[in-house]
């Protein structure tokens, strides 16, 4: 393992981002179209023909941001490839919708799963503001596409929320609600204003943080749950017996309030840019990120579990990539924030964690899932949905904390 590195220097960030990238380019590339999603640790790809949405969006963020940081024009050349999958494959001409899972097959694409999700929606609608952040002009007019069709199909008044699921022909909308496609929505939003100036997405990333946050928590103890029936109450039964599903799981999920932390102290930095107060959204975030750690973090191995139930036993007591990224991301923006130290207290101890157990130093990228005393439980490093997105997006979110807390140093 590489001896531990000063997780306080940008540098050190910045060419773990290259590590990681490294793992996936050019490897990833089918020239046929997309990118490959399955990749076992050392970087050989398992699956050829098997696509997933939320992979083919997630790539052209990956690589969007890489450009605008490395300014390497093939990776631009990744973002205008990977969009051009968006429309040419997933994209159904007729409805507007994006198919969710394809079998792609040297330029033949099956679709395997129509449905369309708002999940999926929101990581094309974030796809295309990175795109156009990276200089493909063309995204700007499917930003505007996509958000319409959010709105048309997805959004509900009354409930100031997104519905989750519809059918292929939109006719059918599934009764669950779920506050995971909303927070990738906020997410998706906060990148469409930051790439147009058009601030109707920023209004409408406020309310639903807002909604989800404050409204919906105060309907499930404080905190944020994950699934909720038709009208918007707590499903305290929905996958109860599947607490290790992808994107559904049960329980509360620490990494998502860490997420939401993130999200939350974003929007506050547009300051004069919201649409109402904004002094509610640092206590909310403090709030969010200490009840993850309270709950979640393991005293005696490390990192932080995936969930934990109602009573606030953990329930699934793995540790997720991604739940450790996104938790790095929050510490380092709470810590800029605020200039309390506690914050990067935690932010270095989970860094040497994540460094010591999820960080693969010889091949790149990050293990995706370890038991709770830390061992692997395949060689499957990243399948379909991974690509290493919150890992690298954690870091290009640090990055600029740390040089804010530096500047404050000196001051």
């Amino acid at each position: 393992m590489d001896q531990t590195p000063d997780f306080f220097s940008p540098d050190v960030l910045t060419r773990h981002v290259a590590h990681t990238l490294a793992f996936y380019h050019p490897r990833a590339l089918d020239p046929s179209g997309g990118f490959y999603h399955y990749f076992r640790d050392d970087g050989s790809i398992y699956e050829r023909r098997a696509r997933h949405l939320v992979s083919s969006t997630r790539f052209v963020f990956v690589y969007a941001k890489a450009w605008r940081h490395f300014q390497d024009p093939d990776y631009q050349r990744m973002v205008r490839h990977g969009v051009d999958f968006l429309r040419r494959a997933h994209r159904n001409p007729d409805t507007g919708g994006y198919a969710w899972q394809l079998d792609w097959d040297k330029g033949v694409a099956t679709v395997r799963d129509a449905d369309n999700h708002c999940y999926g929606l929101a990581f094309v609608l974030l796809a295309y503001a990175h795109a156009l952040s990276a200089g493909v002009e063309e995204a700007r007019a499917w930003i505007l596409e996509t958000f319409e069709l959010m709105e048309r199909h997805f959004w509900q008044e009354e409930h100031g929320l997104y519905a989750d699921q519809a059918s292929a022909d939109w006719r059918v909308l599934d009764p669950y609600r779920g506050q995971n496609a909303n927070m990738h929505a906020c997410e998706a939003l906060l990148a469409a204003f930051g790439a147009t100036g058009n601030k109707t997405y920023l209004h409408r990333a406020e309310l639903l943080a807002r909604n989800i946050t404050q409204r919906q928590a105060g309907r499930a103890g404080g905190m944020i749950w994950e699934h909720y029936q038709q009208d918007w109450q707590p499903d305290w039964e929905f996958n109860l017996h599947d607490k290790a599903n992808l994107f559904r799981p049960w329980g509360y999920q620490p990494g998502h309030f860490t997420e939401w932390a993130k999200l939350l102290l974003q929007l506050e930095a547009q300051g004069q840019h919201l649409a109402g107060p904004r002094d509610w959204l640092l206590p909310a975030a403090q709030d969010l990120y200490a009840k993850a750690l309270r709950h979640a973090w393991d005293a005696r191995h490390g990192g932080l579990h995936y969930g934990f139930a109602p009573d606030g036993s953990v329930c699934d007591a793995d540790k997720y990539f991604w739940v450790q990224a996104e938790t790095l991301a929050a510490a380092a923006l709470l810590g800029a924030r605020t200039g309390a130290e506690r914050y990067w207290v935690d932010y270095e101890r989970l860094w040497r964690y994540c460094w010591a157990h999820f960080v693969d130093h010889e091949h790149g990228a990050w293990y995706r899932i370890l038991t709770a005393d830390n061992r692997k439980y395949s060689d499957e490093k990243s399948p379909a949905g991974k690509v290493d997105y919150h890992t690298m997006g954690a870091c290009w979110d640090i990055i600029p904390a740390l040089a804010q807390r530096r500047s404050s140093a000196q001051r």
